[in-house]
C-alpha cells in the first residue's frame, strides 16, 4: 500500500543446504511477503537477490510493479545451489542493488531482508557494516539454527547482532522451522513499514539540522561576506536537503543578531542555495556570544529530536563579549559546534566554541579566499563522527 514506500531488496537463500521442499517453502513466502505489501509505483517495490557461492539479481526494484506479476516471476525462479555466502551477498546489494539505473527511488528508505537457513558460510560483519553506513536497514531472517553438532562450523556465532543496526529484536526474526515461516509474514511486514523507526536508513548526509552563524562585522567587509556565503554553500550542497533530510537555517550577526532563514523555511537544496546567496552583508561590532546564544535559541531550540544539530559558525576577529559560557551551554544541549576563524580570529575563542575535541571542530585559515579548502575536510569529520556513533 502507498502508506508504507520502501525499497525492498530480499536475499533468497539459495544454497544446496535447503534442499528442494524448503526452497519451495521460501519463494511461497516471499510470495506471501510481495501480497501482504501490496507492491506498488506509489507504495513498496521490492526486488530479489539470490545468493549461493556468489548472489545474483533475480529481477531489480522496477521489473515487477504490482504484486500479481511479481508473484508469478517468484514462482519460476530456479535454485542456484553452493554454499551460503550471505556477507558476499550483502556486499553484492551494497554496491549494486540501490542505484539508480536498478529503480531506487531516493525518497523511499533502502530495507533489505537476508533469509539464512542455518547460518552462512561467510562472515557478515564487515559487509553489513559498509551496507549500513551508506544507509540501508537490515532485517535477518534465521530459519531453524545450527545444530550442536554443527556450532563448531559457524563463522560467526552471533552473526545476526553484528549485522543488524540494532540488536534489540527489532531487525531479526528466528523462525523454528520452514513449515511456520509463515506465521511471520505479517509481523515482518509491519516492522519493514514502520518507517519512523528504520534508523539505519540515517546517514551522515540526510539526518542534520545545521545551523551556520556568519560573522557579519564590518572588518570582514563586502567582498570577503560573498566569500564566506559562498563556503557557507559548498557546504550546503554536500548534504541531502528536504524537511524530513538534513534541513539548513543561517543567523547573521554583529554586535546585534538577525535570523537569516530557519529549519523549517526551505526543503528543497535549491531553494537554501538561493536563499544564502541573498543573505546582504550588515556591518558592525562583534558578539561572538551573544550570536551563539542567539543560535541556540532561534535555530536549535525548534531542531527535530531524531536529527543531529550541528552549528557551524564563521568569524574573522576576537569577540567582544564572553564565548565560553554560551558555547557551553549550547554543548549541554547537545549542539555539535564547529568554529571556523579567519584572519584575526582569537584561537582561544575557537577552541572554547569548538566541540571536543577542538582539532576536529575547529578550523582557522589566513584569508578568506582559502575558505574553501577547509570543505572535503569539514563534511568528512561530519561524517567520520556520524558513523562512529553507536547506532544501538
Amino acid at each position: 500500500s502507498s502508506d508504507c514506500k520502501i525499497d525492498l531488496s530480499f536475499l533468497m537463500d539459495g544454497s544446496w543446504s535447503i534442499g528442494k521442499r524448503r526452497f519451495q517453502l521460501q519463494k511461497q513466502f516471499l510470495s506471501n511477503v510481495a501480497q501482504a505489501l501490496g507492491i506498488g509505483s506509489a507504495g513498496p517495490l521490492m526486488g530479489i537477490v539470490q545468493y549461493g557461492d556468489d548472489p545474483s539479481t533475480e529481477f531489480n526494484l522496477k521489473t515487477y510493479a504490482n504484486s500479481k506479476d511479481l508473484r508469478n516471476a517468484i514462482e519460476k525462479i530456479p535454485q542456484k545451489g553452493g554454499l551460503s555466502n550471505a556477507g558476499k551477498a550483502l556486499s553484492f546489494v551494497n554496491k549494486n542493488f540501490f542505484s539508480d539505473a536498478n529503480g531506487n527511488r531516493g525518497g523511499a528508505p533502502n530495507v533489505v531482508v537476508v533469509m539464512v537457513d542455518g547460518w552462512p558460510t561467510d562472515r557478515v560483519e564487515e559487509a553489513s557494516r559498509l551496507a549500513r553506513e551508506s544507509g540501508i536497514n537490515i532485517f535477518f531472517v534465521t530459519i531453524e539454527a545450527a545444530a550442536e553438532s554443527e556450532k563448531q562450523n559457524v563463522i560467526e556465532p552471533n552473526f545476526v547482532d553484528k549485522a543488524v543496526c540494532r540488536t534489540n529484536g527489532f531487525y531479526s526474526i528466528n523462525v523454528p522451522s520452514w513449515f511456520s515461516l509463515h506465521k511471520v509474514v505479517q509481523p515482518l511486514v509491519k516492522r519493514v513499514c514502520d518507517t519512523d523507526r528504520l534508523a539505519c536508513s540515517k546517514t551522515c548526509l540526510n539526518s542534520a539540522d545545521i545551523g551556520f552563524v556568519i560573522d557579519g562585522s564590518s572588518s570582514v567587509g563586502t567582498s570577503n561576506f560573498r566569500t564566506v556565503l559562498q563556503f557557507v554553500a559548498n557546504i550546503s550542497k554536500e548534504f541531502e536537503i528536504s524537511d524530513t533530510d538534513t534541513r539548513i537555517g543561517a543567523v547573521q550577526y554583529t554586535y546585534e543578531q538577525r535570523l537569516e532563514f530557519s529549519f523549517d523555511k526551505y526543503s528543497t537544496k535549491q531553494d537554501v542555495l538561493s536563499a544564502i546567496k541573498r543573505i546582504s552583508y550588515w556591518s558592525g561590532g562583534t558578539s561572538t556570544g551573544a550570536a551563539i546564544s542567539y543560535a541556540s535559541e532561534q535555530l536549535f531550540s525548534k531542531s527535530k529530536p531524531n536529527k543531529r544539530k550541528i552549528m557551524i559558525l564563521i568569524t574573522d576577529g576576537r569577540s567582544y563579549d564572553d564565548v565560553r559560557v554560551p558555547a557551553m551551554a549550547v554543548h549541554q544541549n547537545g549542539v555539535i559546534a564547529y568554529s571556523i576563524g579567519v584572519a584575526w580570529a582569537a584561537q582561544d575563542e575557537l577552541e572554547a566554541i569548538a566541540t571536543d575535541p577542538d582539532t576536529e571542530h575547529s578550523f582557522f585559515v589566513d584569508e578568506f579566499d582559502h575558505l574553501y579548502r577547509f570543505v572535503n575536510q569539514l563534511i568528512q569529520n561530519i561524517c567520520t563522527e556520524f558513523n562512529s556513533q553507536p547506532r544501538n
